[in-house]
């Protein structure tokens, strides 16, 4: 399970676990697949911001690997 804070390692299509802006004090997470990739930056601290094939727009914590 990789990291979310190189955009370089997240693509579209891939399984990740995020964490909604509106779940950021709680840490819930949320899982997915990648739609976009929103932050422009190389690297993100707090992990890369991406919209969800659902439409959901959180930051990866972890990446899970290819959706199935």
């Amino acid at each position: 399970m990789a990291g979310g804070t190189n955009r370089a390692d997240i693509r579209p299509g891939l399984r990740v676990v995020i964490v909604l802006k509106k779940d950021q004090r709680t840490g819930k997470l949320t899982e997915g697949v990648v739609r976009d990739i929103l932050t422009k930056a190389p690297f993100h601290s707090r992990g890369i911001k991406v919209r969800l094939a659902d439409g959901q727009i959180g930051r990866v914590q972890s990446i899970l690997g290819p959706s199935a």
